[in-house]
């Protein structure tokens, strides 16, 4: 499999002389990671976690390095925006090449997103597809981190702190971010064709889009919020949440920061509703849905608990059966997987 990618330049600064208040010290850094940037706006979000990142530095004894990893970071943000620029707002783009396209968002922190992402997966090298598992997660806090055995030997460089490697997960492959910054935020996000490699023919495309569901619903112009991009053919969102009053509260909200893209045409609404965890609505917790949530948990998917995934979380190994059946229906329904009598355990070579 060859893997091409982009290296635009970078540009780099430091924030000064250090001042004398906490408030000051990180306006330097938020400067630097500005000059760094260049003429390309970066997200709020973006800019704060590159300062906070770039202090970090400094209470690890490495105050030499603040200003160079602030404006490194405002670099490698400003280069993914620039490469994720759309032509128009209200202008579909193509996911063609991508085959049939699920992207998997969180609706709350630790909903189990990644769970849902691997047993989508799963399932489908089971039954013979082509899949693509795309990790759009800050390493450090991904859910897929151990989901291959041995890191593959594909790399596709887009800067020169940021690159993509891709790996197996049994017989799928598993694209994730590779940076020696300190953190990715979700504007740092490779934009969706930069992650496509030269597989063909590629079945199945599924996202685990990270970085906390209403941060990246923020925007489908840029970053991890492009896999929520209105596209051709369309793709199928899926929201993922626990069985809990206070997670269906928080994807109410990530809905929320998504309707106005929804509303001008440029963004596309989850499709499904996912639930981990449980094999039925527990009492009183459908009713902390709002109304743009309350119509998808009439149709929720339930997945069961299962004590093994929740200590050990995504290993290498496939997700137990019950995992994988509870997600069987919808994906047949979807057609993307043959009738249940058709399908085997043992992954095809």
């Amino acid at each position: 499999m060859t893997v091409t990618g982009h290296h635009p330049g970078q540009a780099a600064a430091g924030p000064g002389p250090r001042r004398g208040t906490v408030a000051e010290f990180v306006a330097d850094l938020e400067r630097a990671t500005r000059t760094g940037a260049g003429q390309t706006r970066i997200d709020q979000v973006d800019l704060t976690e590159a300062a906070a990142a770039a202090a970090r530095c400094a209470a690890t004894g490495r105050d030499g390095d603040v200003g160079a990893v602030a404006a490194r970071m405002g670099g490698a943000a400003a280069a993914m925006t620039a490469l994720d620029l759309p032509p128009g707002v209200v202008e579909p783009v193509s996911w063609a090449g991508f085959g049939a396209l699920i992207p998997v968002v969180s609706g709350s922190p630790g909903a189990g997103a990644s769970v849902v992402a691997a047993a989508i997966t799963d399932l489908l090298q089971l039954a013979g597809r082509c899949v693509l598992l795309i990790d759009a997660a800050d390493p450090a806090r991904s859910g897929l981190a151990a989901a291959a055995e041995a890191e593959g030997p594909w790399t596709s460089p887009l800067t020169p702190d940021l690159s993509l490697r891709y790996s197996w997960r049994g017989q799928a492959l598993l694209a994730r971010l590779e940076s020696t910054l300190p953190v990715i935020t979700p504007g740092m996000v490779p934009a969706p064709p930069q992650w496509l490699p030269e597989v063909d023919p590629l079945h199945v495309t599924v996202v685990d889009v990270g970085h906390d569901g209403w941060r990246a619903a923020a925007s489908p112009l840029a970053g991890a919020g492009g896999w929520l991009r209105l596209g051709t053919p369309a793709q199928r969102p899926l929201l993922v949440v626990r069985p809990t009053r206070p997670s269906l509260r928080h994807a109410e909200q990530v809905l929320a920061r998504l309707e106005p893209w929804v509303n001008v045409g440029a963004a596309t609404y989850p499709y499904q509703l996912v639930v981990v965890g449980a094999k039925r609505w527990p009492a009183g917790v459908v009713g902390a849905a709002g109304r743009r949530l309350e119509p998808m948990t009439e149709t929720a998917v339930f997945l069961p608990h299962d004590d093994d995934v929740l200590v050990a979380g995504v290993t290498p190994e496939l997700l137990p059966d019950r995992l994988l059946d509870a997600l069987a229906p919808l994906l047949t329904r979807w057609n993307l997987l043959p009738p249940p009598a058709s399908r085997s355990r043992k992954a095809p070579r």
